[in-house]
């Protein structure tokens, strides 16, 4: 939604953060390997969730950052 002035109160640098957990589980070359191995499950599942943590993280950074103050 526009203010009426027409200023958009989206637009922050802070919301490019956001690719990054996007762009991440994209590159095959950090998890295309089976070691190591972390309580004995390969690499690709635990970076799996290491990916969320980094989205969960990017994404709450955005919101604080973004927020508007009352």
């Amino acid at each position: 939604m526009t203010t009426p002035n027409g200023n958009r109160s989206d637009r922050s640098p802070w919301n490019w953060l956001l690719i990054v957990p996007i762009i991440l589980p994209l590159l095959p070359f950090l998890y295309n390997s089976d070691e190591p191995r972390l309580f004995g499950f390969p690499l690709f599942y635990w970076l799996q969730l290491a990916f969320i943590a980094v989205g969960v993280t990017c994404t709450t950074i955005v919101y604080r950052m973004t927020k508007r103050r009352r």
